[in-house]
């Protein structure tokens, strides 16, 4: 449908005014309205145009009020989220893919000198990670971990709407333990585990802390229970000189580095988000075969 320039600002003063953040009103409009912010910021030395939407205002307004009574995240009403460069499907229960976390990739791929032969991706929510892995290296095999049915249903679809099928598999269970026949094997690992610190989740904006799930975000009361477990069994589960590479809280560089130390594992270091703040880490197994417990 075509709707004249003038009219569509006119709506969007109209949603502000009833609260929330231009910026996220801007978002449905592009993600479910279908016009891309440019074209919306033209608008404003051009509002005599038309411009094409997707769907009726109605229905975006629709959207925009529910997200305003309840808090709703945006990408749960639209049922999908940008990530990378792709459009993820995610609804509740499900983690909503973070632009922090697509260094990760670019991490993973900047550490490990040839495409490993088996990876895994612990945790993998909406399947965002594993699917960029698999894109990245087509004759790679990889395994994504979840605990949660809702999560490896979404990362399912996900991955079949990615075309990738055909070199990942998908296990439910926790951490390490539904890799173990691939203990030893795993040239990469990488995870966004839970690493709030619980008071802290208890905290944050009802947007997050009552619609996104608290088994992706809450990890106990110092924010380590989850990032304990994972460097425990790095040693035993990497293959000789396998990479390790987590995402993890704001403030827990120095802990996590202390942690993957004690594992064992070598050539810890921490790395910065976008905002230059150190907010992962990685470490490689010694190449030498060892014990681990």
């Amino acid at each position: 449908m075509m709707l004249q320039g003038d009219a569509l600002l006119g709506w969007r003063r109209r949603q502000l005014a009833l609260g929330g953040r231009a910026e996220d009103l801007d978002w449905l409009l592009d993600l479910v309205g279908g016009l891309r912010w440019a074209d919306l910021q033209r608008l404003r030395l051009a509002p005599e145009r038309a411009v094409p939407l997707q769907c009726p205002l109605s229905s975006l307004e629709a959207l925009w009020r529910r997200h305003l009574e309840s808090q709703e995240p945006l990408q749960y009403l639209a049922g999908c989220c940008p990530w990378r460069d792709l459009t993820l499907a995610v609804a509740p229960g499900v983690l909503i893919p973070r632009h922090d976390t697509e260094l990760l990739v670019e991490l993973a791929e900047r550490l490990v000198d040839r495409p490993p032969a088996v990876w895994a991706d612990l945790g993998t929510g909406s399947g965002c990670l594993a699917i960029a892995l698999a894109r990245l290296w087509p004759q790679s095999r990889g395994v994504a971990v979840d605990l949660s049915p809702v999560a490896l249903r979404q990362a399912l679809a996900n991955v079949a709407a990615a075309g990738v099928a055909d070199r990942l598999v998908l296990a439910a269970g926790s951490w390490w333990q539904p890799l173990v026949p691939q203990w030893g094997q795993l040239e990469l690992v990488v995870a966004n585990p839970p690493y709030i610190p619980t008071a802290v989740w208890s905290d944050l904006d009802s947007v997050v802390r009552d619609h996104e799930p608290a088994l992706a975000l809450d990890g106990g009361p110092d924010g380590l229970q989850a990032l304990r477990v994972i460097a425990a069994g790095a040693g035993a589960a990497l293959a000789p000189g396998g990479w390790l590479v987590l995402e993890h809280h704001h403030d827990q560089s120095s802990a996590v580095a202390a942690l993957l130390a004690a594992a064992g594992l070598e050539q810890v270091q921490a790395h910065a988000d976008l905002q230059g703040v150190r907010r992962f880490a990685s470490a490689r197994n010694p190449s030498s075969s060892h014990d681990c417990a």
